[in-house]
C-alpha cells in the first residue's frame, strides 16, 4: 500500500510539473496571447499584450507595467518581434457567421528579438532574470464551509484539480518553475493550515528539498462571504518579513496570479511586490 501510495503522489508531482521546469534563455522571449481575428489592427493589439507580457516574463519585475516608455513602445511592438503566428481556436468549427469570420479567436505567439529586447530592458536598467529557483508551494486553505486543508499535488478536495491547474498557469506565464509537496510529504513535515504562519522557515526549506525544490513559496487562502472571495498573504520562508504580500476579495485565479507576480517580485531582486 504504501509504496503504491508513494508511486501514485510522483505520478501526480510529474504531471503537475510536466510544463514547467527551468526556465531557459530562449524560454522568457516566446509569450501567447488570445486574439479576436488576424486583422492587423487585431494583430498589433496583440503584439502590444504580448510585449508587456514579455517584459514582465522577462524580468520578474511587474512595476515595469507602469512605465510610460512601456506604454509608447507598445504601439511599435512589432519592431522588437522576431516571428509570430497564428492558430485558430475553433478549428474545424465551420465559420457559419460574421462573428466567425471577423472575431474568430486565435491564439498569437509572439517570439521576440533577444538582443533587441535585451537592449530595451537596458533602458530600464534591468536585464534578463535567468537564475530562477524552483519553488515549492505550501497552500493552505480554509474553504466556504470553513474547513482547513493543505493543496497538494495529490490532493482530492473538489476544488484542488482546478487551483493546481490555476496555480501552474499563473506559473508558466512567468517562467517561474513551481512544485507542490505530496500528502505524505506535508504530513511528514507536520505542516497544517493552523500552524503554517508559525513555521520555522528552516523546517519549509527541508520540505521543499524533499519536494525537489529549492525554495518555498508558503501561503493561506481563506474564503470570505463579505465581500465575497478568498484573502490570500504569501511569502517567501526565508526572505525578510518586509516582503510579505496578499490581496483579498478575488477569485483563486487571481489570488495565484499575485502569489507567482509577487514571488518573482522579490525573488529576482526587485523590492517588494
Amino acid at each position: 500500500m504504501l509504496r503504491g501510495g508513494l508511486r501514485n503522489a510522483l505520478a501526480a508531482l510529474l504531471l503537475l510539473t510536466a510544463g514547467l521546469g527551468h526556465a531557459g534563455a530562449a524560454d522568457l522571449y516566446s509569450v501567447g496571447t488570445i486574439t479576436s481575428g488576424t486583422a492587423p489592427e487585431r494583430r498589433d493589439i496583440g503584439f502590444a499584450n504580448c510585449l508587456r507580457d514579455v517584459v514582465v516574463r522577462a524580468t520578474g519585475d511587474t512595476r515595469l507595467l507602469n512605465e510610460k516608455r512601456l506604454a509608447e513602445q507598445a504601439r511599435h511592438a512589432g519592431d522588437l518581434i522576431a516571428s509570430y503566428s497564428f492558430r485558430d481556436r475553433m478549428s474545424g468549427t465551420p465559420i457559419h457567421d460574421e462573428q466567425g469570420s471577423y472575431d474568430r479567436p486565435h491564439d498569437l505567439t509572439c517570439i521576440f528579438d533577444q538582443t533587441k529586447l535585451d537592449a530595451f530592458l537596458k533602458s530600464f536598467e534591468r536585464e534578463p532574470w535567468l537564475k530562477r529557483p524552483r519553488l515549492v508551494a505550501v497552500i493552505g486553505i480554509r474553504d466556504m464551509k470553513g474547513a482547513a486543508s493543505m493543496l497538494a499535488s495529490d490532493s482530492l478536495a473538489p476544488r484542488d484539480k482546478d487551483m493546481r491547474t490555476a496555480l501552474i498557469s499563473a506559473a508558466d506565464k512567468l517562467a517561474l518553475p513551481i512544485l507542490l509537496p505530496s500528502q505524505q510529504q506535508l504530513m511528514l513535515a507536520g505542516l497544517a493550515l493552523p500552524a503554517l504562519a508559525k513555521t520555522d522557515p528552516a523546517r519549509l526549506g527541508t520540505l521543499a528539498r524533499m519536494a525537489g525544490g529549492e525554495r518555498a513559496l508558503v501561503g493561506t487562502m481563506v474564503w470570505n462571504s463579505k465581500p465575497a472571495g478568498w484573502v490570500a498573504e504569501w511569502r517567501i520562508a526565508d526572505a525578510p518579513p518586509a516582503t510579505r504580500w496578499g490581496i483579498s476579495g478575488v477569485g483563486f485565479d487571481d489570488a495565484f496570479r499575485n502569489a507567482v507576480s509577487g514571488a518573482a517580485q522579490v525573488l529576482s531582486g526587485h523590492e517588494e511586490p
